[in-house]
């Protein structure tokens, strides 16, 4: 997708946006859901990953969690995840398109020299508003996950939030929020500006990543296996970078709930962020931080390069139905 200045003029409206975020977002996270769930308990392992524990391999716990817990357990949380994903998909980039749009008309000299540190700047605000809207169904989805199977907690997702609230306060549903703003701001924008980087002015010089057809503007687009390889090249890099923000948060997000994990091994009991920070590299090591960082380096590659090609594509089709 290229954006210029011509582009103010487009008939891009926030239900264009919105419902692409979110369509885009159901998609990726129906996907990539198994591997979300191998991260998450990786994540939650004090134990090291090596043979003999009880995750020791992406191979090996994928068939431990199938033997155990069933098929469907690599979907555990699935329904808030799509709710999350729904919610966070289409606050994301109906927010970055409009921050966008309005630089873009403010001051069209000034987009176009900075339009990469503005995509950063854009992208990180965008995914904070979506953050904090979606932060309890991430909450919930990851303590549906955490569960054992055999001596379950909830019964469901409504379930689930209801126990928390009565039982721990409604403050329960943004555990680990500090860390999560600390690490997807950043990721976001890091997300976008790469990608945007790549899609505007890279890929669309290289005629085998051409969109055939040329849009109203006779401008050059990167076709759906450009925005594929820019999309996996953003959430890699942006993973690499602030993947230790996400550990601290899965872990965080399940204190007071540990009683539902003995089957798991060990387990950590920490007061906040940087105390969870200096018991895991205390008692781990400081590599331990970037537990589980092979499926979520999978999972990012999958979900970025999906939830940015398809979230163009939908725009685009739906733009076409319009006349365009």
């Amino acid at each position: 997708m290229v954006h210029l200045i011509k582009d103010i003029k487009s008939n891009l409206t926030i239900y264009h946006t919105a419902i692409a975020g979110g369509a885009a977002g159901a998609v990726t996270r129906a996907v990539a859901q198994p591997l979300d769930v191998l991260k998450i308990r990786f994540q939650l392992q004090l134990e090291p990953i090596q043979k003999g524990s009880k995750y020791s391999s992406i191979l090996q716990a994928t068939t431990s969690i199938v033997k155990e817990e069933g098929i469907f357990a690599l979907w555990s949380g699935h329904i808030p995840a799509q709710y999350l994903s729904i919610t966070f998909g289409i606050l994301q980039f109906s927010t970055f398109e409009k921050l966008t749009h309005l630089f873009q008309r403010t001051d069209p000299q000034y987009y176009t020299v900075h339009k990469h540190w503005i995509n950063f700047v854009n992208g990180a605000v965008a995914a904070a508003v979506a953050t904090v809207a979606s932060y309890p169904f991430d909450t919930v989805r990851t303590r549906l996950i955490a569960e054992q199977k055999k001596n379950k907690a909830y019964k469901g997702f409504v379930d689930a939030s209801a126990m928390m609230i009565r039982h721990e306060g409604f403050r329960s549903l943004f555990k680990g929020i500090i860390p999560t703003l600390g690490q997807i701001a950043p990721n976001a924008g890091i997300q976008f500006a790469v990608y945007k980087f790549f899609t505007n002015s890279i890929l669309n010089k290289v005629q085998y990543f051409q969109r055939k057809e040329i849009n109203v503007f006779s401008t050059i687009e990167t076709s759906l296996l450009g925005n594929l390889l820019a999309g996996s090249i953003a959430g890699s890099v942006a993973k690499t970078v602030i993947y230790p923000f996400d550990l601290v948060k899965k872990r965080l997000q399940i204190q007071g709930f540990q009683k539902h994990r003995s089957g798991f091994g060990r387990q950590m009991y920490c007061r906040g962020v940087f105390h969870c920070v200096r018991l895991t590299v205390t008692e781990e090591g400081m590599l331990a931080l970037y537990k589980g960082y092979w499926p979520s380096m999978l999972k990012a590659v999958l979900t970025s390069a999906l939830h940015f090609a398809a979230y163009d594509e939908i725009k685009s089709l739906l733009l076409r139905i319009q006349g365009w």
